[in-house]
């Protein structure tokens, strides 16, 4: 048997055709509900860092001192358990929001949607609209469009450099980071960090857009294994909508022989991933309703019912019921309310000091000239909580045992400080050749901040 191939049969086709989306103009419900969640996402991101608490940055994730600070909480490395759980909620809520509402953080929420979006509005208001910036980009060069593309990068590059700074902010304290702007005294790696976050929001947003979610985006990618048939998604009602084709407002589109769809194409010009969504479910949508809107004004417009393209889910299409509490919902809902719980558990039971006692490694005893028996300690002492606090050290285990610390230990807000302490005890008080006691840590101005820390006495 003789197959006939042709050379371009074997090549294999991208999803569409290359080269950039060009995104039209869509108003809308869901498009105004995006732009008011994009504002205040933007906002809380620009704002955050400058709210103070207690004098200080409410939140900051200081590296350098392995501190991190939200707002009245401060975590160390030692609080890595508080992480944990805190990756343990997100990533069941991550579940819980998938299988019920699909990818609709991808769609209002996510960094990269929010600043495609804004960068494609300053490229609408340089270069017009998507015919207009077609046209441009097909035109020969000429100084009108060397002057559009020039302003439209430089805006670009500085909306990149302020979200970098502001980004930066988190890690560096706002007031010292945008001083050493001015006096040109930053630092090589936070030059290097601002610089490197700069070119990243430049090319992601301004010139990769809808590649990052498709091609780099993992959620994309492992998305499908969390969605059902009854999980929400933007999608194409293919039973009402076919045949589709073009026809005149007044045409009785039925005895035409045609669906509802108009084959208007509007759905296709204002997604931002330039994908068709009457093609079926596709991982490219980040599920924006953008086409919603676009579809529903064109059906206003020929007096059709609106709903074509809308938030649904394959059993809806189906036309068969789509319950709203299943399984799988309350599984991961049930989930990530007892992980919120136990974290909540975990912080209550937090004592802001951490203490670590150290023995004396040299010896294990000594013994002074009153024939007292002595034992050497080196106490470190974390201050986590945000305030300065002085602390009462006192010892169990052991009667009438005396300590070289006479006087309250103060430790500054966030502070590490080792302490050497000797105990000393008469012989007649010591029972055993190892005896178990205990170092008591009590905050002077707050009775709830105590902790104990076991160790051991030895003498001969």
């Amino acid at each position: 048997m003789k197959f006939d191939f042709k050379e371009e049969d074997l090549i294999i086709k991208p999803y569409k055709t290359p080269g950039p989306v060009y995104v039209r103009k869509q108003k809308g419900l869901f498009q105004k509900i995006r732009r008011y969640t994009g504002v205040i996402f933007v906002l809380l991101f620009a704002l955050l860092p400058w709210v103070n608490y207690q004098g200080k940055q409410a939140i900051l994730l200081d590296i350098g001192k392995q501190q991190f600070h939200f707002f009245g909480i401060t975590l160390f490395p030692q609080d890595f358990t508080l992480l944990a759980w805190f990756l343990i909620i997100a990533a069941f809520l991550l579940f819980f929001i998938t299988t019920w509402l699909g990818r609709i953080w991808c769609g209002y929420l996510c960094p990269q949607t929010v600043w495609a979006f804004t960068y494609i509005w300053i490229e609408e208001k340089i270069e017009g609209t998507r015919n207009q910036r077609m046209r441009l980009d097909k035109a020969s060069m000429t100084a009108g469009k060397v002057a559009k593309k020039l302003l439209k990068h430089a805006i670009w590059l500085a909306l990149s450099f302020l979200t970098a700074t502001t980004f930066i902010t988190y890690f560096v304290p706002a007031t010292s980071l945008y001083a050493g702007l001015l006096e040109l005294e930053w630092s090589a790696l936070v030059t290097f960090w601002v610089i490197f976050f700069t070119l990243c929001t430049y090319g992601n947003a301004g010139w990769i857009r809808e590649k990052m979610c498709i091609y780099f985006c993992p959620y994309s990618r492992f998305q499908s294994a969390m969605f059902d048939q009854d999980t929400l998604l933007v999608a194409y009602d293919k039973k009402r909508g076919e045949n589709r084709g073009a026809r005149r407002r007044k045409d009785n589109h039925k005895q035409l022989g045609l669906g509802d769809c108009v084959d208007c194409n509007l759905c296709v010009e204002v997604c931002p991933a330039g994908i068709d969504i009457r093609n079926g479910l596709q991982y490219e949508c980040i599920n924006c309703g953008a086409c919603i809107d676009a579809c529903d004004q064109t059906m206003d417009k020929f007096g059709y019912a609106k709903g074509l393209i809308s938030y649904t889910s394959e059993n809806a299409l189906a036309r068969k019921k789509s319950p709203v509490l299943r399984p799988k919902i309350l599984g991961y809902g049930s989930l990530s309310i007892c992980f919120v719980i136990l974290m909540g558990i975990t912080m209550h039971s937090r004592v802001p000091v951490e203490v670590s006692v150290l023995r004396d490694r040299n010896v294990l005893f000594r013994t002074n000239y009153l024939d007292e028996v002595e034992n050497s300690y080196q106490l470190k002492l974390i201050n986590k909580s945000q305030q300065p606090q002085v602390y009462q050290l006192n010892v169990l285990g052991v009667d009438n045992v005396k300590s070289s610390l006479t006087e309250p230990i103060e430790v500054a807000a966030g502070e590490m400080l080792s302490v050497p302490v000797t105990l000393t005890v008469a012989r007649e008080n010591i029972k055993y050749k190892v005896t178990n006691l205990q170092f008591v840590i009590q905050a002077e101005n707050n009775a709830d901040i105590h902790l104990l820390k076991e160790t051991r006495f030895y003498s001969d």
